[in-house]
């Protein structure tokens, strides 16, 4: 049972993470930092620190003395989890890749290095470590990886989507005045020093009007549209060393595109569509290139295959390595919070998200969460106290990393950072209740 000496050491090891968390939420307030010095913390954390933090762990673990049970109810349970969100996003009108991301990481990965360790070490014992260390593993190299690839995934989609919906919108609007006007509004608008040549595709238009404003910029373009029905392909030599736009001798080079391929018309035949296979192909290329540009893929990767070799053959680090990966890697938790601090503080208000998506948070972390890793344990067989550590160890509070991906991709930040704060207030009281009715 826990007394008061394990209260304390839980107190000790969060408590410091608040007072990091309100030193960056007053910073703001004080005009200490700017919105992009804060984006550029938040960008430091998810480069240098978590990656950093996650290799100091990954590198120090035995990989050969694992609870393979344990393994498999984690990754059962967050497997499962992942499965129901891909039936919910396709089958159902509400579901989206964005809150099934979201869904995932409030349910799934809880701050199992902050409060797992201490809490679960004053409950169950100092043997109980080395599976916090386990979870904490399989997260850094499984999960938070999985979490980044649906991330890139995300983005990858969304830009070819734009893509799309951007070529077919030309490509139904070829000719249309309004793309005169653009370009027309594009060129009134430079005033930068120097001259340069602007090289415009246009097709014919069909307002006379249009016709007429070009003349003022060009008069030559209207002899040529006489001549030439099709289109006009277009190098303006502009001058931009005087407040006005105007246009120096010799100001237009038409020429006919006639007999060359109606590209603009053609296009919309061979645009894929996001969801064919040929699209497929080039989100996941792009998914993979940027999880190959990411440091925390680097950093997993690095740290199991150290660990695997310094316990093959008893290897150590060099000191020199040791201190340059420890002094940044101490940070990585640090300055997570501070990053949370700061955006708490850049919101309107506390709960950033709404009441409404506060409770729902709070239901997929501290309920959803332990009951699936509760079916995944019984599931692969696990008994008696190591079954009782895996469900407190799921009702833990949202862990602080996911936050800063989201922040860094921009996704439900809000959620995830009320989730981090009122989580970690409210978890204690609901780790002892499930300890307690385990221990039943």
């Amino acid at each position: 049972m826990i007394n008061f000496g394990d209260l304390y050491s839980v107190l000790t090891a969060v408590v410091p993470l608040y007072v990091t968390m309100f030193l960056a939420y007053a910073s703001v307030k004080w005009n200490i930092f700017s919105p992009q010095q804060c984006g550029g913390i938040n960008r430091f954390v998810a480069i240098f620190a978590v990656p950093l933090l996650s290799f100091e762990f990954i590198s120090r673990i035995n990989p050969y003395k694992m609870n393979l049970k344990f393994i498999a109810a984690d990754c059962v349970s967050k497997i499962l989890t992942l499965i129901v969100l891909f039936l919910w996003t396709n089958l159902s009108k509400k579901g989206t890749l964005d809150w099934a991301i979201t869904i995932f990481s409030l349910s799934t990965l809880p701050n199992t290095l902050v409060m797992g360790i201490p809490l679960l070490k004053s409950m169950y014992g100092d043997d109980k470590e080395s599976i916090m260390v386990q979870a904490i593993v399989l997260q850094c190299i499984i999960w938070y990886t999985l979490l980044l690839f649906l991330f890139e995934y995300r983005e990858a989609k969304n830009l070819i989507m734009v893509t799309y919906e951007k070529n077919s919108s030309d490509s139904s609007i070829s000719g249309n005045d309004e793309s005169f006007q653009e370009v027309q509004e594009r060129m009134e608008r430079s005033t930068c020093n120097g001259d340069d040549i602007v090289n415009v595709m246009l097709s014919m238009p069909s307002n006379p009007h249009i016709l007429q404003s070009f003349n003022r910029v060009a008069p030559a373009i209207a002899t040529a549209v006489e001549d030439y029905k099709r289109g006009l392909h277009l190098f303006i030599w502009r001058c931009r060393c005087c407040t006005s736009p105007g246009v120096r001798e010799p100001s237009v080079e038409v020429c006919n595109i006639e007999n060359e391929k109606a590209e603009s018309v053609d296009e919309p035949n061979i645009i894929q569509s996001p969801g064919s296979p040929e699209m497929l192909k080039k989100i996941l290329k792009m998914v993979c290139f940027k999880l190959l540009k990411n440091p925390n893929s680097y950093a997993s990767i690095l740290g199991l295959s150290w660990a695997l070799a310094s316990c093959r053959w008893g290897i150590k680090k060099p000191q020199i390595l040791e201190n340059s990966v420890t002094i940044l890697s101490d940070t990585g938790l640090g300055m997570a919070m501070f990053s949370l601090g700061l955006f708490m503080a850049s919101q309107p208000k506390l709960i950033a998200c709404g009441n409404r998506l506060a409770v729902y948070g709070m239901v997929a972390r501290f309920v959803a969460g332990p009951a699936v890793m509760a079916i995944s344990s019984i599931a692969v067989g696990l008994k008696g106290t190591i079954l009782q550590v895996s469900i407190v160890q799921a009702s833990l509070p949202q862990g602080i990393v996911p936050f800063v991906f989201a922040r860094e991709y921009n996704l439900h930040p809000d959620v995830l950072s009320t989730a981090v704060i009122f989580g970690m207030i409210i978890s204690l009281p609901i780790t002892m209740l499930y300890y307690i009715l385990l221990g039943l």
